[in-house]
C-alpha cells in the first residue's frame, strides 16, 4: 500500500509515540502511506479531535478536527484517517492543480472510489475549500499516470477546451492496440503529451503521424510558466487542422 522507505516508517513510528493518544495521521502523511502521496511534504501531518491540545513539536504539522473521526484505519501499525477523508482534506487545502493530482492518484491506486470521494465531499459541506473539492471530485480520473499529467488535463479544461481522454488507446489497421497517448482527442486525432514523463518513443510518434495524428509535447516550462500558450497550441491543433 505504501512506497515509503523503511527509514521513513521508523521515523513515523518514533514520532507517533510522542503524540496524544487520540492523534491520527492525515493529509500528506496518510496519503503517502495509502500510496497516493504525489505531493510531498517535509512535516508529519496529524489531526487531533476537537478540544484536544495541538502538539507543538518541530517537524509536526498538527490540525484540529472539525469533523468526527468516522473512519480510522491501521496502516502498517500506524493509525490513519480514511483515504477518502485524507484525499478530500488535501483537495480542499492544496492548490487547484495539485488537488486534482491527489484525487486522481487516490483513485489510481484503489485507495478509494469515486463514490467514496463524493460522499466525503458531502460531509465537508460548509468547510473552507470545499467548493474547490466539490468542483474537482467529478473530474478525478484513475487513468492519469503522473502528477504533471493531471495538471496538464486540468489546464486544458480550465482553458475551456474539451476534456481529453487519459491514456487513449490507438489501434492499428487490424484493430489491435498499438500504443496509448497520454491525453488524446480521438475524433480530431490530436495527442497531448507531458514530455517529462512520455512513454512514446520516436517510432511510435512517427507511426501516429503517418495516421493523421497531430502530437503536441509540453515541458514543465510550458505547463507552469506559460499555460495560456499551451492551451492556444492545443486549440489550434483541434480547430485548425492541417
Amino acid at each position: 500500500m505504501t512506497d515509503a522507505p523503511p527509514a521513513d516508517l521508523d521515523r513515523l513510528r518514533a514520532a507517533v509515540r510522542v503524540l496524544p493518544p487520540a492523534a491520527v495521521l492525515t493529509h500528506h502523511t496518510a496519503a503517502m502511506l495509502y500510496g497516493f502521496g504525489v505531493v510531498p511534504a517535509d512535516a508529519l501531518h496529524v489531526t487531533v479531535p476537537a478540544g484536544t491540545s495541538l502538539p507543538q513539536r518541530r517537524g509536526i504539522a498538527a490540525h484540529g478536527a472539525v469533523l468526527p473521526f468516522a473512519d480510522v484505519r491501521d496502516v502498517l501499525g500506524l493509525r490513519c484517517l480514511g483515504p477518502a477523508r485524507c484525499a478530500v482534506d488535501l483537495a480542499r487545502q492544496l492548490g487547484r492543480l495539485d488537488a486534482l493530482a491527489v484525487l486522481d492518484a487516490a483513485l489510481r491506486v484503489g485507495a478509494c472510489t469515486a463514490e467514496d470521494l463524493a460522499d466525503e465531499v458531502a460531509r465537508h459541506d460548509g468547510l473552507r475549500g470545499v467548493r474547490q473539492a466539490r468542483d474537482l471530485v467529478p473530474l478525478a480520473d484513475p487513468r492519469a499516470r503522473c502528477r504533471q499529467e493531471s495538471h496538464l488535463r486540468l489546464v486544458l479544461r480550465d482553458g475551456l477546451l474539451p476534456a481529453p481522454e487519459p491514456q487513449l488507446a490507438v489501434r492499428d489497421d487490424k484493430g489491435r492496440v498499438h500504443c496509448h497517448v497520454d491525453l488524446g482527442y480521438a475524433e480530431e486525432r490530436v495527442g497531448v503529451v507531458y514530455a517529462g514523463d512520455s512513454h512514446l518513443d520516436q517510432p511510435r510518434h512517427n507511426w501516429l503521424e503517418t495516421r493523421g495524428w497531430r502530437m503536441r509535447y509540453f515541458t514543465d516550462a510550458d505547463l507552469y510558466a506559460d499555460p495560456e500558450q499551451l492551451v492556444q497550441t492545443v486549440r489550434a491543433a483541434l480547430y485548425h487542422p492541417r
